[in-house]
């Protein structure tokens, strides 16, 4: 039994760092512990099952994966970009995406319907959309939505 559990567990974190769906982000961006992001800097390590598992669903039903432009932030980090306290993304729990060859009023539309997704922020003249998986409040739909959504 033990050794079931051991295999299921071990299997489990390494999907996490896999591909989810073996599409590619396009030639220019590299791979962090299974998601592309846009430059060597993004860091994605601790980004929640939950929140990979919300990518995931957007790459399968565009076809195309997601391009983090920013995940885990220090403190220090998020102060820097102008974050708000206590952001989802000091917690591992938001990052900033966008999908090549996906307008962005799509990637909104289809992020509003997922389940996972609590909080959405949508930044005009930005090429990015910000989701986090933040609980929803009763009684709500659809994802907390700020910054211009």
């Amino acid at each position: 039994m033990r050794v079931f559990a051991a295999l299921f567990i071990s299997s489990f974190i390494l999907v996490g760092c896999a591909s989810f769906g073996g599409l590619t982000g396009g030639t220019n961006y590299q791979k962090k512990y299974g998601l592309f992001v846009e430059q060597s800097k993004v860091q994605t390590f601790c980004l929640l099952p939950k929140l990979r598992f919300a990518l995931w669903k957007a790459e399968r039903h565009f076809n195309r994966a997601p391009v983090v432009t920013s995940g885990y932030r220090n403190p220090f980090q998020n102060w820097k970009v102008g974050g708000a306290w206590g952001s989802k993304h000091q917690k591992c729990m938001a990052a900033d995406i966008f999908i090549p060859g996906v307008s962005k009023s799509a990637l909104i539309a289809f992020m509003k319907q997922t389940d996972e997704i609590g909080g959405l922020g949508c930044y005009p003249g930005r090429k990015f959309i910000h989701v986090d998986i933040r609980s929803r409040p009763r009684g709500y739909r659809q994802p907390v939505l700020f910054k211009g959504c």
